[in-house]
């Protein structure tokens, strides 16, 4: 009897061990992908806050989950306070790149080291203004199934009105021409290891993430938040480097400017028309004035537009000359992993 008890206590011990084990390894490991160009003022304060997310998380997520630094080639300290923070915390690692390769080419290095090891992976800018507590919503949501959440600006009140405005006015000119993409969300998301493994696949030069990702197709949800104000150092988007980011949004994913120009064409053609009809009636009727005004007037206003269109399908065949040289988007210099 003894016995009998003793051997079933010994294998409910078993089972029970068994049954956590197989809990412990169904948690997924996640990876916080931050790209960094001289933030060397706020990456302390931007460590304590990602890892009390980790802590918060120790419940659903993989204890070999981690903070992953991508030095997008900077000028200041940056990489030598990811390697400081390496070595004092194995949750935290780093890439860095040889030189500046831009935002976008930065997370995509992010994102394609993460998937070594991650099976859910979120990118997040340095500075913070995108609340990091709502990584938790994040996963609870790709638990249930979502393989994208998006996070959503519910409220820009810390950006200036110049920035606000243009960003919103940008969202919606994007949408009418026709390119899918988020309102008011940057690049603040979560995705499962599937749809990182998809995006990869990907492999244009000119990236606009903000186009790619809701081109994957995979079920998504989106959380809302407020954007708060940067803690430290300035702004690494600029209004040159915001127009340029626009400019690749439109011309990466729409064709409406070539199409523009072709209208545009056809009108100036109809106009031509409708000019040299009535040129001929006055000649008939004997009312034609010489001048030089019209014609320098025509000439310079229809030279303008030539010269516009011709620039806007340069930066398509440019964009082409891109892509086909097949040159790496980024190069990696050093990793701490």
């Amino acid at each position: 009897m003894a016995e009998s008890f003793g051997g079933s206590f010994f294998l409910s011990y078993i089972c029970s061990q068994e049954q956590i084990n197989m809990e412990t390894e169904k948690k997924p490991c996640l990876a916080i992908v931050v790209p960094c160009y001289n933030e060397a003022l706020v990456l302390e304060q931007t460590t304590q806050h990602l890892l009390a997310v980790l802590e918060s998380l120790q419940t659903d997520i993989s204890p070999d989950s981690r903070i992953l630094y991508v030095d997008d080639g900077s000028a200041d300290t940056t990489w030598d306070i990811i390697e400081r923070l390496h070595a004092g915390d194995s949750r935290i690692a780093g890439i860095s790149l040889a030189g500046n390769s831009g935002h976008q080419n930065a997370l995509m290095a992010g994102l394609t080291t993460a998937i070594r090891f991650a099976d859910l992976t979120v990118t997040i800018d340095a500075d913070l203004q995108d609340d990091e507590t709502v990584i938790r919503d994040m996963v609870h949501l790709a638990q249930e199934g979502n393989d994208i959440v998006y996070g959503v600006r519910s409220s820009r009140t810390t950006d200036t009105w110049f920035k606000r405005t243009t960003a919103q006015a940008f969202y919606r000119l994007m949408s009418r021409m026709g390119v899918k993409t988020v309102y008011n969300h940057a690049d603040y998301r979560l995705m499962s290891r599937r749809a990182v493994e998809a995006l990869l696949c990907y492999e244009e030069r000119n990236l606009f993430l903000r186009g790619l990702v809701p081109l994957l197709g995979y079920r998504t949800a989106q959380v809302e938040y407020a954007r708060k104000e940067r803690q430290a150092g300035e702004s690494k988007y600029p209004l040159a480097k915001m127009m340029n980011l626009a400019f690749d949004g439109i011309t990466s994913f729409s064709m409406s400017l070539v199409h523009m120009v072709l209208w545009l064409g056809i009108l100036f053609l109809l106009i031509a028309i409708g000019i040299t009809i009535w040129v001929v009636l006055c000649i008939i009727q004997g009312k034609a004035i010489l001048g030089w005004s019209s014609l320098i007037l025509s000439i310079w206003f229809c030279s303008g537009c030539v010269l516009i269109g011709l620039g806007i399908v340069g930066e398509y065949i440019g964009k082409i000359y891109m892509e086909v040289k097949r040159r790496p988007r980024y190069n990696i210099k050093d990793e701490r992993l």
